[in-house]
């Protein structure tokens, strides 16, 4: 996943119990970070609504995801990316 404390497993969970009728906020305190300097502490409800905003964004915009990390790996590298002036069809 990116920066957030939220797995992909847990992110599943998230989703599976949110289609349950459950909110963030009553499985937050059901997931557990498995590893690093939080391990085994629960992740944030902002945390979990971060994941489930990149998974949304995943979902319905693959390509501009992709483009995104595709600019930050340029960012990182030695070259920077030139502006996009025109939108993909």
């Amino acid at each position: 996943m990116d920066t957030t404390s939220v797995t992909e497993d847990m992110l599943h969970t998230v989703l599976r119990r949110r289609a349950g009728g459950e909110s963030v906020e009553q499985i937050q305190p059901d997931l557990f970070i498995p590893t690093g300097e939080r391990k085994g502490q629960n992740p944030s409800a902002a945390s979990a609504y971060r994941a489930l905003a990149e998974h949304e964004k995943r979902a319905v915009y693959p390509e501009a995801v992709e483009q995104a990390r595709a600019d930050f790996a340029a960012l990182t590298g030695s070259e920077v990316p030139e502006p996009r002036t025109e939108a993909k069809p």
